[in-house]
């Protein structure tokens, strides 16, 4: 990764966790949140809806074969994931662990594991509620490309991170 992106996804991650409202100007700009310009409520321009959650921030960290170990790449996402989950408190997590079809079921199984503890962890050392978040993990159940082709593995090693609106105890 090259010092420009770095610095481009490490300046994301600041500018969102600025944002505590949707206006940027407190209670004092003019619009209720929910009729502000060219916001509309649970949609991708909404930065408070999964959706831009999803399509902004990023719901996806990558993996290298056989890793468990966030990137500095995935470590960014993950701080910008955290900084959302912050400013929305409404929202819970589930982070999916998943792996490539190489390797035996339980193995993977655990691999996924791994993956998806090594996003809450870092999450909750953000300061994310540790009742916000669990994890499950899928292995080699659900690609989401199939094909035996590295192309393919690479994009399934990864961990997702699933959100659901309502704060549970």
């Amino acid at each position: 990764m090259t010092y420009w992106t770095k610095a481009a996804l490490l300046m994301a991650g600041l500018a969102l966790s600025a944002c505590n409202d949707r206006g940027g100007f407190g209670s004092d700009n003019g619009y209720d949140d929910a009729s502000a310009p060219g916001i509309e409520d649970g949609s991708a321009s909404d930065p408070s809806s999964a959706a831009y959650f999803q399509q902004n921030v990023g719901d996806r960290v990558l993996f290298a074969i056989d890793q468990s170990t966030l990137s500095e790449e995935g470590r960014l996402a993950v701080l910008s994931q955290a900084n959302w989950l912050m400013a929305n408190p409404a929202f819970t997590a589930v982070i999916e662990g998943h792996a490539d079809e190489q390797g035996t079921r339980e193995y993977n199984l655990a691999l996924g594991a791994r993956r998806a503890n090594a996003v809450q962890e870092l999450l909750v050392s953000q300061g994310v509620a540790a009742n916000r978040i669990s994890t499950v993990s899928f292995g080699k159940e659900r690609p989401i490309q199939v094909c035996s082709e590295e192309s393919c593995y690479t994009q399934n090693r990864r961990a997702v991170t699933v959100l659901a609106s309502g704060l549970t105890g």
